[in-house]
């Protein structure tokens, strides 16, 4: 009895024995032969394109979110694993994101609801997002349902995360970690109340920071990089070395190891596998890690245009215990793809809700103006900015201090208004007149920095012409000489981006494109014939985005510190709200049709070079349609 039972032990032991051993297969055995596909699927930069309508120009668009649902619920019906994420900024472009974060604050904002309907699966921040401003992005954080994550944001004077660093996605029983990132110039780009209680980081450092410790903790089967970040980190004259490099992807790729695709947003380029090669100025370079390992980047053009979509297809190797990887993608378009029905049923009523506010009318214009003038000399567009900053300031019910001199400038450089034939300005011009949500700022400052500040603006805006066959416009040269191509815009690069032309108001001057930048100023006096002193301080009125450090013509121009600016210790009046909405309030007071006209009060000199330059350089900034 006593050997039976003995046996019967070292019976059940053995079996427990080999069940032991048959538990230590792998999970994944099962992926031994056949893969486990999984289908990443990325928007970015939407900014506000939700419904297939331009509530700005009144006019249907080929792309939005309605059509990515579209792309979406087709890969899902075919049965594959779907991972869906955004990539940040959408909360500035159009008035449907505008409303909801300023005008109907009272429900849960539009976005939150789509990417809710959609079902994503994560989403990152981007540096529009941020400027919305906290009472709007974190709401946002609240109320979708995906984490919203970004690792280089830390609550100030902390090494706590704002938002979620990271977040993990399973399919299958594979665990996916997503790492967000934010590009990190907003702390310049920005007034501090939109970062307030926020310690912005460098993406490398980082990255370096946070993947051993996603490696070691979550110990995921796949690692992916979220940034809403460019990739031509000599984007902005930067470099390697640059610290909080605004365009760190391919960076961090090359220098923290462990990724296996990185998605990326906010340079609107469209990166399809290969990264950027600053010696040809071209993307067709394979990026590797550390390693040696092959990562693609892939990035989608802005307003749903395309959408990446990429397949990781992960097969488990039995012998090494170890997955092989194979990553392949493009990125899809979206023109042709019809809106699905059943989206735009859903937010059909938030729709009409918009187009009643965006259709109301809020004055008239006689004539018209547009933003193409404002690139080349002196503008009825960029005056008409002008006007309205100098009047706020004089306005004693607005509380801002008065100011003598006003700078601004075209946003976009395709604008036009008003959009009705008959002159009606309605509340969506405004978003045309003023692409931004910037606030606006009275600074104080001399006569000899606002001349430094009109040396550094327009010495990146004009080149240096030796005679009536050159460029006016200061373009980006390759090797040979020749102004670059960019497709993405169908024109040619310009040094610096127009919304960073500035002109000023309350100041007569000459610009003289003869000599080179740092020599070209000349101010004949104030508007109404005083003169202008370059020992004397000057209230000047002037966006928050330049005020803030934003094109570097308060830093690099006129040499204050960006830690100065950023304390607003030269700032000594501001606006409570983004400047769009007192330019409708604006527009509402006046008692009748408004004639626009160009105010004269600055000019290009030689003019007869200047007229010639523009000439030359009209085509490659406004080139024929494709």
């Amino acid at each position: 009895m006593r050997k039976s039972a003995r046996t019967i032990i070292a019976a059940l032991a053995a079996l427990a024995i080999v069940f032991a051993l048959g538990s230590c297969a792998s999970p994944y055995e099962k992926f031994a032969e056949t893969p486990l596909k999984i289908t990443f699927i990325e928007t970015t930069d939407i900014h506000g394109a939700i419904f297939p309508y331009n509530f700005i120009t009144g006019k249907e668009m080929d792309t939005s979110m309605a059509q990515v649902a579209t792309l979406v619920a087709q890969k899902r019906a075919e049965g594959g694993e779907v991972v869906l994420m955004d990539d940040g900024d959408v909360l500035q472009g159009q008035p449907t994101v505008y409303y909801y974060n300023f005008e109907k604050t009272g429900v849960p904002h539009i976005w939150g609801e789509v990417l809710n309907y959609l079902q994503y699966d994560v989403a990152t921040i981007g540096n529009h997002d941020i400027e919305a401003g906290h009472a709007v992005y974190d709401k946002l954080a609240k109320e979708v349902k995906a984490p919203m994550i970004c690792a280089n944001i830390n609550k100030e004077g902390t090494d706590e995360p704002y938002f979620p660093p990271y977040a993990i996605v399973t399919r299958q029983g594979v665990k996916i970690a997503v790492i967000g990132m934010i590009e990190p110039k907003i702390t310049e780009q920005l007034p501090k109340a939109f970062w307030e209680g926020m310690d912005v980081l460098d993406m490398v450092e980082a990255a370096k920071r946070w993947v051993p410790i996603i490696l070691e903790k979550e110990k995921p089967d796949v690692l992916v990089g979220l940034f809403h970040a460019g990739v031509d980190y000599t984007y902005g004259r930067q470099t390697k070395d640059t610290p909080k490099n605004e365009s760190a992807s391919q960076l961090i790729v090359e220098q923290v190891p462990g990724f296996d695709v990185v998605f990326v947003g906010h340079d609107h380029a469209g990166w399809e596998g290969l990264g950027y090669n600053p010696e040809t100025k071209t993307k067709d370079v394979e990026v590797k890690d550390p390693s040696g390992k092959v990562v693609p980047i892939y990035g989608a053009l802005s307003g749903a245009q395309n959408v990446a979509v990429v397949d990781v297809s992960l097969t488990w190797d039995k012998e090494a215990k170890a997955w092989k990887k194979d990553v392949a993608g493009s990125l899809v378009p979206l023109k042709g793809v019809a809106a699905d029905e059943a989206f735009l049923a859903k937010f059909e009523p938030a729709k009409a809700d918009l187009m009643a506010w965006v259709e109301r009318p809020i004055g008239k214009m006689v004539g018209s103006i547009n933003s193409d003038e404002a690139m080349f000399g002196d503008s009825a567009f960029v005056d008409l900015i002008n006007r309205i900053q100098l009047e706020l300031c004089a306005d004693p019910t607005m509380g801002l201090k008065p100011a003598q001199i006003s700078i601004a400038a075209p946003l976009d450089q395709y604008a036009y208004l008003p959009t009705m034939q008959d002159g009606t300005i309605k509340v969506r011009d405004m978003f045309s007149l003023y692409k931004y949500e910037n606030f606006m700022y009275t600074m104080n400052l001399t006569g000899e920095q606002i001349v430094k500040f009109m040396e550094y603006n327009y010495g990146n805006q004009f080149n240096t012409m030796t005679g009536p066959q050159d460029q006016l416009i200061a373009f980006v040269k390759d090797k040979d000489g020749n102004p670059v191509y960019n497709a993405r815009y169908n024109n040619y690069d310009t040094v610096t981006r127009p919304y960073n032309y500035d002109a000023l108001a309350g100041i007569k001057y000459t610009v003289d494109v003869s000599k080179p930048a740092g020599s070209r100023i000349t101010v004949i006096s104030m508007a109404d014939g005083s003169p202008f002193e370059l020992g004397k301080t000057y209230s000047v009125a002037i966006n928050s985005y330049r005020g803030s450090g934003g094109g570097a013509h308060l830093t690099k121009g006129v040499g204050l510190p960006a830690e100065q600016l950023q304390k607003l210790e030269l700032v000594t009046s501001s606006t409570t709200k983004d400047l769009r909405f007192y330019m409708l309030k604006w527009f509402e007071k006046q008692s009748g049709p408004i004639t626009v006209t160009r105010d004269d009060n600055w000019k290009v000199i030689p003019e007869d070079w200047a007229a010639a330059g523009k000439a030359n350089s009209y085509p490659l900034m406004y080139p024929p349609k494709k």
